[in-house]
């Protein structure tokens, strides 16, 4: 994606959060749908449940921003998140990116095609791939375990983008590697906040890398 039209999505979205915030309450179920997006097959709308057991697919250009109790999550085009367990605490990313914020103090796992990512109140953006897993722990505190070695598991912990990584499957030489910030926004994490009552911890500020 060029850096205009993500610098014009993270435009939008501040001032998505402004609306969000003036309104005073926490978002439930669908906020959002741009393009096909589909929830167990049924095609989205804004105001739907996504529930324990849920599917969530997009399509090409399409992407869809949803609340689950005190989460939010922002599931980009191509994408197919999973929502496992009767407590809404296990997701499993089977391709695509997701970007998404978490109740502080509340455990939860995250599945991706390389990588299982244990979160604590963290905000993460995910790009599920079958030869890597991209990670970014916005801020917060996150978990990284390659499902080809546990043992070389990470534990990160960032205020602002701190420390991206790729997640490597078997067969590559290390399975934790140093990455780049991409294909996320401020501005997306600061509406995602908004929805369910909760601001970022950092200074106000669109920071972005594409």
């Amino acid at each position: 994606m060029s850096a205009r039209r993500r610098w014009l999505q993270g435009a939008a979205a501040l001032l998505l959060v402004r609306g969000v915030l003036a309104a005073g309450k926490i978002e439930k179920g669908v906020y959002r749908v741009r393009g096909d997006a589909r929830i167990n097959d049924v095609p989205a709308q804004a105001g739907m449940d996504v529930k324990p057991g849920h599917t969530v697919v997009t399509g090409r250009a399409s992407e869809i921003v949803f609340v689950i109790n005190r989460d939010a999550f922002l599931l980009r085009a191509d994408s197919r998140l999973e929502v496992g367990s009767a407590a809404a605490d296990v997701f499993r990313i089977v391709t695509g990116a997701l970007l998404s914020v978490y109740q502080p103090g509340v455990p939860k796992a995250l599945h991706a095609r390389t990588a299982t990512i244990g979160i604590r109140g963290t905000a993460l953006y995910v790009d599920s791939g079958a030869d890597r897993t991209y990670v970014c722990t916005c801020y917060g505190e996150a978990q990284l375990v390659p499902l080809a070695e546990p043992g070389a598991a990470e534990s990160v912990t960032t205020r602002h983008h701190d420390q991206p990584r790729y997640v490597m499957a078997k067969g590559a030489p290390q399975m934790i590697m140093r990455a780049p910030v991409v294909d996320h926004t401020d501005a997306e994490l600061m509406l995602l906040e908004s929805l369910v009552g909760r601001s970022v911890p950092f200074a106000a500020g669109d920071y972005r890398r594409d």
